[in-house]
């Protein structure tokens, strides 16, 4: 059976190109001019997932999004946004509002179709009963089915310990856990053929990290390693499984909780794919000050090098693109960090 998307975008010619896209993906599609009917169709359609664009009149996305989260048997309908804006502040705004996903446009076609199958996919693991293996009444799951959040059960699991500079995983690994930072800094990485290192992500405490190939059921296709004395806890997949089969009321907040870092992740990396040597600087800069671990009053302290690989460029170019930062007034520079000075003008720089 054909799975459901409702499109509710304002442009004609873009939402007549995105329906198309669709219907040729063997998707059923029902496309809403504005909010308002937006709203109307879903309530009628029950879509399998709604792709809104953010400025619409009378109802913008945001709109639409706090609506549709607040519907009965709508509230659980996969929401992704289709939208020009990519600010930083905007991607806030509407992953604590509750959004999936943000295809920024112009997209190309395998993105969107992409982003759908994932959010359809995630869904799917969840519903489907044959996908959640049956357990015994061993003491172990008799206990899991009692558990009422993660935090409870985490009380109980043993803590992993790795020192400064220590690998957690390497790319290829089967990934078998979920991991959570009890206390510490780890970052992941990427290395190139020619051994360069590109980093995709900094976590701390509380925060959850090699989660996307947990999900895709794949190896490990980046490296983690810990930047400071790390504490963690390993999650597995039976014990992912029996916590969710269990308590039905923390599934989606779990989800949430797991894919609000790959929202401005994505939305980022795309950035830095087109823009010059200091625009993507710039951007960085914006969003370590946003994500980073160790950040105080607009200082953050971390290497030239960790930020070199962050980038994506060489630490001699990185070291040229900040002091004329400096000579800018856009940020302050020290031996173990950088105070930014000036965001909205780090934000303009093209």
């Amino acid at each position: 059976m054909k799975k459901k998307v409702l499109l509710i975008e304002d442009d004609n010619f873009v939402r007549e190109n995105t329906a198309e896209i669709l219907e040729l993906a063997n998707y059923n599609v029902e496309i809403a001019k504005n909010g308002k009917e937006g709203i109307s169709k879903a309530k009628s359609f029950l879509p399998n997932i709604i792709i809104c664009d953010i400025l619409m009149p009378n109802l913008d996305g945001y709109g639409v999004l706090q609506i549709v989260s607040k519907t009965s048997g709508l509230e659980q309908i996969p929401f992704i946004f289709l939208t020009a804006k990519t600010h930083q502040n905007d991607l806030r705004k509407g992953m604590e509002l509750g959004a999936d996903d943000y295809i920024c446009k112009p997209f190309e076609e395998s993105e969107l179709l992409r982003a759908i199958e994932v959010r359809l996919k995630r869904v799917e693991a969840f519903e489907s009963k044959n996908k959640i293996p049956k357990f015994n009444n061993s003491s172990r799951f008799l206990d899991l089915k009692k558990i009422k959040n993660i935090d409870q059960y985490l009380g109980k699991k043993r803590v992993y310990h790795f020192k400064k500079d220590e690998t957690i995983y390497c790319e290829g690994n089967q990934s078998n856990h979920i991991f959570l930072i009890k206390k510490g800094t780890v970052k992941t990485y990427k290395i190139n053929e020619d051994g360069k290192e590109f980093n995709t992500g900094y976590y701390t405490n509380k925060q959850y990290f090699g989660y996307s190939s947990f999900v895709k059921k794949t190896p490990h296709f980046e490296n983690s390693k810990a930047i400071t004395e790390t504490q963690l806890y390993k999650i597995s997949k039976d014990e992912i499984t029996s916590i969710l089969n269990n308590n039905h009321h923390i599934i989606f907040d779990f989800i949430d909780l797991l894919s609000s870092n790959t929202i401005a992740n994505n939305s980022q990396l795309m950035l830095l794919a087109y823009g010059s040597v200091r625009k993507k600087t710039a951007i960085t800069l914006l969003n370590l000050l946003e994500n980073y671990p160790e950040v105080k009053n607009n200082e953050i302290f971390i290497t030239r090098l960790n930020l070199a690989n962050s980038i994506g460029i060489a630490k001699e170019t990185l070291t040229r693109t900040l002091y004329s930062f400096k000579e800018e007034n856009l940020i302050d520079l020290s031996t173990k960090s950088l105070k930014v000075l000036n965001k909205e003008m780090l934000f303009k720089i093209s």
